[in-house]
């Protein structure tokens, strides 16, 4: 059985084609969308053992957000997208190890051959899922700066026009130097955060894709015991993908909402007068 890169279709609804990746991320979401609901549902005045157990899980998550974070409350706003894409991120990934994901599907005639399409495929081994993900991320951190730091003092960082604009009015060779060389730093950092999507994207899809290849080798040697080890390992592994991939994400955020050293600089000689 082969594990072609691309996630595979597996029927039309209508003209929108639904691959095998996107009913396994279908699943964990519905499956943390319904434990979500009964779980507020069940809150109580008194927790009981299991409201007591994620009320755990949440304070830990919280800590470890605080030591990147160093401030609890921005910990506290930045939960909801950072510790939804960590529980998306692992639950979709031990999903991808349930029994039958990878071997039952359906026959479908591809290149005047019938082979077998897998129904089931873990959703962070399709390439378009990981970086649609690594958007939402970066796309999410940028607006956070601008509504936490102020719109012009977060692109700023980007693009310095207006210290080029100063430079120049000072017709001052060094400022206006210094200033051309700031602008080709605001280039470098609007490439990094293409390149901050690019990287996200390809470390989780890459670890994943090859966890499935390897899963699929051994299982195709030996289908009983021998498998079990590596299963064990894919576990651990799909924990430190969803939290590397979590915590990227809250660094890009905490980042973003931080005002800028030079900023910080300028502000001060102005509370001084």
């Amino acid at each position: 059985m082969s594990a072609p890169i691309a996630a595979e279709t597996i029927l039309h609804i209508g003209s929108l084609p639904i691959s095998n990746a996107q009913i396994n991320a279908t699943l964990a979401l519905v499956i943390l969308a319904m434990v979500a609901f009964f779980l507020k549902r069940g809150i109580k005045d008194v927790p009981g053992r299991l409201q007591n157990a994620v009320e755990a899980i949440l304070e830990a998550l919280l800590d470890i957000f605080d030591q990147v974070t160093g401030d609890r409350e921005k910990s506290k706003r930045s939960l909801p997208l950072v510790g939804t894409l960590f529980l998306f991120i692992l639950l979709s990934n031990w999903m991808g190890l349930l029994p039958g994901t990878g071997s039952f599907g359906v026959w479908h005639l591809i290149h005047n051959e019938y082979e077998l399409v897998p129904i089931l495929r873990p959703a962070m081994s399709d390439l378009n899922l990981t970086a649609a993900m690594a958007m939402v991320s970066v796309i999410t951190a940028n607006f956070v700066g601008m509504f936490t730091v102020g719109f012009f003092v977060h692109w700023n960082k980007f693009i310095q026009l207006g210290t080029f604009w100063k430079a120049l009015k000072t017709l001052n060779f060094m400022k206006i130097f210094t200033a051309v060389i700031e602008l080709g730093v605001g280039v470098i950092e609007m490439v990094s955060e293409i390149a901050k999507v690019v990287s996200l994207s390809l470390r989780l899809f890459g670890n994943i894709f090859a966890g499935e290849i390897l899963i699929t080798v051994i299982a195709s040697l030996a289908a009983f015991i021998v498998p079990l080890p590596f299963m064990a390992l894919e576990i651990i592994v799909g924990i430190v993908q969803a939290t590397v991939f979590a915590l990227l994400t809250l660094v890009y955020l905490t980042a973003a909402s931080s005002v800028p050293h030079a900023e910080e600089e300028s502000a001060e000689p102005a509370m001084a007068h």
